[in-house]
């Protein structure tokens, strides 16, 4: 992955995720203190970046999404869901991806040329992780997943907080929106809580038995 900034925030955690939890970008949930700052992940020579070595702050841990303070409310309410097994700048992650719509470290909110520009990176990462479950946390970040990952384009509601910890099945996931953290009560926390706790407790994997097609009577199943 290399885009086309300076400073991004890459995804964070399991590569082979049953859940896959899509922001927006790093100046909304965490993981860079700004463009002029020191903060994300810093380009060095072509092809080649490394990490910056800048304190947390506000904005959250450097070039680890979900680290600020809502994003820290995301992850509390994820532990107690078992997807986090610890909280905190450098979260330890149960079957678990963590990454943005758009990773690059913007001034302000991206333009929409900008997360056009950025599309195709965050469609790369999602199908390379390729993630049973996706949890797309705030209006923009669902309205994307919805919009290009299910068939519910024409059907997308204007008050996306019913959607809010609620079972979507999507063209090959299931998705399941999250409201933005930072304007939640307790009452989002628990009912995303309850719903990912019932959510684990079924197969929610998103599998085809091919097993039909091969010599022998054992399943072989396929994402």
């Amino acid at each position: 992955m290399s885009p086309p900034c300076d400073r991004y925030v890459p995804g964070y955690g399991d590569a082979n995720a049953d859940f896959h939890v899509v922001g927006d970008h790093p100046g909304a949930h965490g993981g860079a203190t700004g463009p002029t700052a020191n903060g994300g992940i810093a380009r060095t020579d072509p092809g080649e970046t490394s990490a910056a070595a800048a304190p947390e702050s506000d904005d959250g841990a450097v070039g680890v999404p979900f680290t600020n303070e809502a994003g820290r409310r995301l992850q509390r309410a994820l532990a107690e869901a078992g997807l986090v097994d610890a909280v905190g700048p450098r979260p330890e992650l149960n079957r678990t991806f963590f990454s943005y719509l758009h990773m690059c470290v913007a001034e302000g909110t991206p333009t929409e040329a900008e997360y056009r520009e950025m599309e195709r990176f965050f469609d790369a990462e999602l199908r390379a992780i390729a993630a049973h479950v996706l949890l797309p946390v705030g209006e923009r970040a669902t309205r994307h997943v919805l919009e290009n990952y299910t068939a519910k384009a024409r059907q997308v509601p204007d008050d996306l907080e019913t959607l809010h910890a609620t079972e979507i099945v999507g063209s090959g996931f299931l998705v399941m929106p999250v409201a933005d953290p930072g304007e939640w009560s307790d009452d989002h926390h628990d009912r995303l809580v309850e719903a990912l706790e019932r959510l684990r407790s079924t197969d929610f994997r998103r599998e085809s038995d091919l097993g039909r097609f091969v010599a022998g009577g054992d399943p072989y199943f396929v994402r």
